[in-house]
């Protein structure tokens, strides 16, 4: 049987899953800031899924389409697209911004 797509409600699904992650991204920089790293890292592997599963909701929508499923335009669809691809480099961003936190403990400690 095949299935049938919301587009909107994949939209929410990402949108849901990509905000998840944003808070765990923000959190985990929180977590940096008092140089926990071992939480940090925690949280970020966590919003790494988040973002993955708004990725994968994403990507059905568009295969299905590639496969020839017609969507009528959705303004939440390109939002949800968005905000997951904004949420992305934000990760990406907190991701690089770890080793110089790293950096500042240890010249904190003296070392």
């Amino acid at each position: 049987m095949e299935e049938i797509i919301n587009i909107n409600e994949v939209a929410m699904e990402v949108i849901l899953h990509a905000g998840d992650g944003r808070m765990k991204i923000d959190e985990a920089l929180e977590k940096m800031a008092i140089f926990d790293f071992e939480y940090a890292d925690k949280l970020l592997k966590e919003a790494k899924q988040e973002i993955l599963q708004a990725h994968n909701a994403q990507t059905k929508v568009i295969q299905a389409q590639v496969s020839g499923e017609q969507f009528e335009y959705s303004l939440l669809f390109v939002h949800a697209q968005d905000t997951v691809m904004t949420i992305t480099t934000e990760l990406r961003m907190v991701q690089k911004m770890e080793p110089i936190f790293k950096a500042l403990y240890q010249r904190s400690k003296g070392e």
